[in-house]
């Protein structure tokens, strides 16, 4: 019992000085937000600014169209969130219940595509959107997700619906369910935790993308959070406490999401399925 108590504590240890160690670039991060520009140059290691200016915020906001990058990025993350749900999850559910001649051979050449980087089908992916007119428009980020977002979401998809019992689909049918309905009804709620954590990674690569926006976007006026921030940063290089300011409000959402998603998040990695 002492033993366990001990090795307990020093878990809780181990891991309060993990998230420190952690937390410090974020804590820094805030605090030269709120600083002066004569306090950022310092030799001098302050964590507090004093005073602490909150006008950066307001500046950061101001002297970029912040709140239109804001809000094209959190159209592009939403759609694409929903595109990938309903993409993925009819893709693993098809994978994992509904058993067709080559279905198998097909899931091994989904899992296949992982092994290719994403640079060598940069330039084909990029001449097709020019071709269908996508270049220079918010579809080149959002219709790609409708196709499930990558192998990735419809394995992790897969393996949970492979985890919900077969006698449960089965007395669906004798119900007279469909198909369809079994998806609806049974694979979606019970694969909830599965379905939160795909999200969450699906929100928070759309999220911090930079690369595909740079690739795909000219107007200013669609420019995303990450390309807008890079754009900040070639006008105000030497603002740090602006850019600290502009750069801690994109996190929050992403901080606040996670936040509230961590229970579902952890057990959908964890691949519990169904218990009970």
């Amino acid at each position: 019992m002492i033993q366990r108590k001990i090795g307990r504590t020093l878990s809780y240890l181990i891991l309060i000085a993990g998230a420190i160690i952690v937390s410090i670039p974020f804590l820094w991060m805030l605090s030269t937000s709120l600083k002066a520009d004569h306090q950022i140059m310092t030799s001098e290691l302050v964590w507090i600014p004093n005073p602490v200016r909150w006008q950066n915020y307001l500046d950061a906001v101001t002297y970029i169209p912040y709140f239109l990058y804001l809000k094209n990025t959190v159209f592009v993350s939403v759609i694409s969130v929903i595109g990938v749900l309903m993409a993925a999850s009819m893709s693993a559910y098809a994978f994992a219940k509904l058993r067709a001649p080559g279905s198998n051979l097909l899931f091994v050449l989904l899992l296949s595509s992982m092994m290719l980087p994403g640079q060598v089908t940069m330039i084909p992916v990029f001449v097709l959107f020019r071709n269908l007119g996508w270049y220079n428009s918010l579809k080149a980020l959002t219709v790609p997700a409708f196709l499930g977002g990558g192998a990735f979401n419809i394995f992790l998809l897969r393996q949970f619906f492979m985890g919900i019992p077969n006698e449960i689909i089965e007395a669906a049918k004798i119900d007279g369910c469909s198909y369809w309905g079994i998806y609806w009804r049974i694979m979606l709620p019970l694969g909830k935790p599965a379905l939160t954590t795909v999200a969450l990674f699906t929100f928070i690569g759309t999220w911090n993308d930079f690369m595909s926006p740079l690739i795909y976007l000219q107007d200013q006026s669609l420019y995303t959070i990450a390309l807008g921030l890079q754009f900040f940063q070639s006008l105000h290089s030497t603002e740090y406490a602006l850019l600290m300011a502009a750069a801690l409000l994109t996190s929050l959402p992403i901080v606040i999401l996670f936040f509230f998603g961590q229970e579902h998040f952890i057990r959908g990695v964890n691949l519990e399925g169904t218990k009970g």
